[in-house]
């Protein structure tokens, strides 16, 4: 990687050292203002993220005068710097997604608590504070490598919620009706516009179950939590989810919210036999909903494409057979008459993929390409 400039290294520094500042903040034993401080100094931090990267894209992240566009606007003698709204909208432009979303609802929860008494939200809202914190080190890392990692700096905090008692936790909300009535109906109102989809999106809330793991030899003796980080591409870690998921034993069937969260595609029955499998396949027309047609169109609405630049059959084409997608059971089905159809885990990591990269698809044309071309010369 090119050796960054002293102002691109300033903002980073600055980005990296608000983020771990607000993690020790968030886990400091008895911070009363835990939640409100770890989101203030979140919000530094992506902005001064932001910054860095648009620095070392040779943009500068400044607001130029309407009446002169060549000047830029002045607070207190400095240039006026991006807020981090605008950085998200210079960033992702019109796409929106998940990590997007997050981002957006705790600036609005920024802007309530700072203008007034902050009540405790900390239970509430910890998935989407997690969230916050991994999407921040995924793009930090996509943008400048790891070296500027945080996960060396950091560790799982220790949790005493099993403490805490249901007669302590009513108290508390108690003491703090009078001041989280306008906040509780921000973040109420915020999730309840969202899509099914966003809601149960790691980017935009992190859920887990924290699995205590017996050491049952020596080496093993050091590690009580294990991180398995989901991805429907690798089949392999998703065997390593359905072992996980296997150690939750509820009493009945395993129920849907459950299925969602560990990517489970199948409804499974749960039986006291170690030697039983009972297993009950989803309909194909439920799990895989979109044949080429409607995929495609859902896949330009979402990405707000249009003539000319509208994807077509022959990326989608591109797509399946230069990343094996149909090897996937997942993202692709194909009956023995039917049409191929596909999945919402599909359309939404092909989204995903193109605004991760926007070449995304004329990469996959060329890959096709060379494969077909590699093919005939051997034929």
């Amino acid at each position: 990687m090119p050796r960054l400039s002293d102002e691109v290294r300033s903002h980073l520094s600055k980005a990296r050292e608000s983020a771990l500042l607000a993690v020790e903040t968030y886990n400091r034993p008895g911070a009363s203002f835990r939640s409100g401080g770890y989101i203030v100094l979140m919000c530094i931090a992506w902005t001064a993220m932001f910054h860095a990267i648009f620095f070392k894209r040779k943009i500068k992240p400044f607001y130029r005068k309407q009446t002169h566009r060549r000047h830029f606007e002045l607070v207190d003698g400095d240039r006026k710097a991006w807020e981090l709204s605008t950085c998200l909208q210079e960033f992702w432009g019109a796409n929106n997604p998940p990590a997007k979303t997050n981002i957006l609802f705790f600036i609005g929860l920024r802007n309530k608590i700072e203008h007034r008494s902050m009540p405790s939200l900390d239970i509430s809202i910890f998935g989407e504070c997690q969230a916050l914190l991994f999407n921040f080190e995924d793009i930090l890392v996509s943008q400048f490598g790891e070296k500027y990692a945080l996960n060396e700096s950091l560790s799982l905090a220790l949790q005493f919620s099993r403490i805490r008692s249901e007669r302590q936790d009513r108290s508390i909300r108690s003491l703090h009706s009078s001041l989280a009535r306008n906040i509780s109906s921000y973040v109420n109102t915020f999730r309840s516009s969202l899509s099914t989809r966003i809601l149960n999106d790691p980017r935009f809330s992190y859920k887990v179950f924290l699995i205590p793991k017996p050491a049952n030899r020596q080496s093993s003796a050091d590690t009580s939590v294990e991180w398995v980080k989901f991805d429907p591409l690798q089949p392999d870690e998703m065997d390593r989810y359905d072992r996980i998921v296997s150690l939750i034993k509820p009493s009945a069937t395993v129920t849907p919210t459950l299925q969602a969260a560990a990517g489970i595609t199948k409804d499974v029955r749960v039986v006291d036999r170690t030697d039983a499998l009972a297993v009950a396949l989803i309909d194909p027309n439920k799990s895989h909903p979109y044949v080429q047609k409607t995929l495609l169109k859902h896949i330009n609405d979402r990405l707000n494409f249009s003539k000319p630049n509208l994807i077509n059959s022959y990326d989608l084409l591109a797509v399946r057979r230069s990343l094996d997608v149909e090897s996937k059971p997942n993202f692709f089905y194909k009956g023995i008459f039917g049409p191929s159809q596909y999945s919402d885990a599909f359309a939404d990591w092909i989204i995903q993929c193109y605004v991760d990269d926007n070449q995304f698809f004329t990469n996959a044309r060329v890959a096709y390409k060379a494969t077909t071309i590699s093919d005939r010369k051997q034929s």
